[in-house]
């Protein structure tokens, strides 16, 4: 018999850019093994187009994206986490609402894409690239063998993936 879904939350500040990045790349890479969910302490209200496009370019469904707080997670009836990572220096500095069943942290905070300034092109480079280093630190989050980690061992994983350089060649 087949484990069930381990549910992951994504937390940002803004909830439009990186957090629903990682949310639309675990989805689909750990499709059956997790339930990815994002969410920000103070969202934008709505998801970035350039995370839109790229997501859309590189076939993923983006109909179910929205920019949302982090009290959705925090109330009763909400899923229970597994998995708790911040993906920006903000969000892991702010305090958190309890979550209930006490999730595994991490923080795996990569550069905010939205915040880039230059031409189109250097923008959506921006979104591209850190798109490329969340997908890098969840491949690596899909391939530890989760059901034979203590708890230390895995806390220590998550810890490092989240050292993972964010400037290696694309």
């Amino acid at each position: 018999m087949s484990e069930a879904p381990k549910n992951v939350l994504f937390l940002c500040t803004g909830n439009s850019a990186r957090s629903i990045l990682a949310e639309a790349i675990l989805n689909r890479d750990g499709a059956g093994r997790f339930n990815a969910y994002s969410a920000g302490s103070q969202p934008k209200g709505r998801v970035h187009p350039y995370a839109i496009d790229l997501l859309k370019q590189t076939n993923f469904i983006t109909d179910d994206l929205r920019s949302k707080s982090w009290s959705e997670f925090a109330d009763p009836g909400a899923p229970v986490m597994d998995f708790v990572f911040t993906v920006c220096d903000q969000a892991a500095a702010e305090s958190c609402p309890v979550w209930p069943g006490q999730p595994m942290t991490a923080h795996w905070g990569v550069p905010d894409p939205a915040t880039v300034e230059g031409s189109e092109a250097e923008r959506r480079y921006a979104f591209a690239d850190t798109f490329r280093m969340l997908n890098s630190r969840i491949s690596i989050f899909l391939s530890l063998p989760l059901a034979s980690l203590d708890q230390l061992s895995l806390q220590r994983q998550l810890d490092r993936i989240g050292q993972t350089s964010t400037t290696e060649p694309a």
